[in-house]
């Protein structure tokens, strides 16, 4: 089940004191799939970075659930991260002489013992939902929608109730990109969880439920796909 977000006085400023991002306040619903877009430099990456808890000159409050995310020290942030967020870059960000399940699985290496398995076992199911075999080729050799698919599996193993997608089929043609929306809102449906994505992909935000357009850092639109 996915987590409810609420935001206020959420902050960003340059080392230079510009702002960045002002969102003075935002509530997503748990399970909701939310798409932001608006132009080059409006600050989608940021305030995607800033609610994952990744921006250490965010202020304000960031909760997910009931934890305020901007509280915590920085061994705090990353293991709710860990534990509540799964993310997925344009870039994929995947070890190139791994393997599809030992990338998709790698989260395993920082768990508990006895949790292990069972994120692997994980892993390797969404790999074969998303049509990608588990065995040893690296993923030097895999296409760019073939990456994308282990980067979308590594963050559903882990059964995170949140995905944080920054242009995720910004670097895929058009039909591996129409064939990565399908897989990706079919499977956030099924796990119940909150999908915020940041996309210039219309064919990726007309397929959320609700799409805020930001503009110079502030959320200049809130409703429904058109």
């Amino acid at each position: 089940m996915g987590l409810p977000l609420s935001v206020s006085g959420l902050t960003v400023r340059s080392a230079r004191g510009r702002v960045l991002l002002d969102v003075p306040e935002l509530t997503v619903e748990a399970g909701a799939l939310v798409g932001l877009r608006g132009p080059s430099g409006a600050g989608k990456s940021t305030f995607l970075y800033a609610i994952a808890g990744l921006l250490e000159q965010a202020e304000g409050r960031v909760l997910w659930g009931d934890d305020d995310l901007l509280a915590l020290r920085p061994a705090g942030r990353a293991a709710f991260r860990a534990g509540r967020i799964g993310m997925i870059f344009q870039d994929f960000l995947l070890f190139e002489e791994l393997g599809a399940g030992d990338n998709a699985a790698i989260a395993a290496l920082f768990r508990p013992r006895g949790e292990r398995a069972a994120l692997r076992a994980r892993a390797a199911a969404h790999l074969q939902a998303l049509g990608i075999g588990n065995g040893a080729r690296s993923v030097a050799s895999f296409s760019g929608g073939e990456r994308q698919r282990v980067a979308i599996a590594r963050a559903l193993a882990a059964e995170a109730p949140v995905l944080l997608a920054d242009e995720p089929t910004a670097s895929l043609d058009r039909a591996s990109a129409d064939r990565l929306i399908d897989d990706l809102v079919r499977l956030t449906r099924d796990l119940g969880a909150t999908l915020i994505a940041v996309s210039h992909d219309t064919r990726l935000t007309d397929r959320m439920k609700r799409v805020l357009t930001l503009v110079d850092g502030r959320i200049e639109a809130d409703g429904v796909p058109a």
